[in-house]
């Protein structure tokens, strides 16, 4: 599974859009979010870590990992 599918997921479960999401960051991180900018990183694979956790976070979530 991709970032990509996995902030999809989160997104569905807190009945929000790209929109919203870039509209809350935007204002909570002192960064310019557009959709275009969030969708493109997600399709290309090139959202960095750090920042895929911060959004992950304002949705109400951690990334964990765990040993199999």
């Amino acid at each position: 599974m991709t970032a990509r599918d996995d902030l999809k997921i989160l997104l569905v479960k807190e009945h929000m859009t790209l929109t919203e999401l870039a509209v809350i960051a935007t204002s909570a991180l002192n960064k310019k979010y557009t959709v275009q900018s969030l969708s493109q990183k997600l399709v290309r694979g090139t959202m960095p870590y750090d920042e895929l956790e911060r959004l992950v976070r304002l949705l109400g979530y951690k990334i964990n990992f765990e040993k199999q």
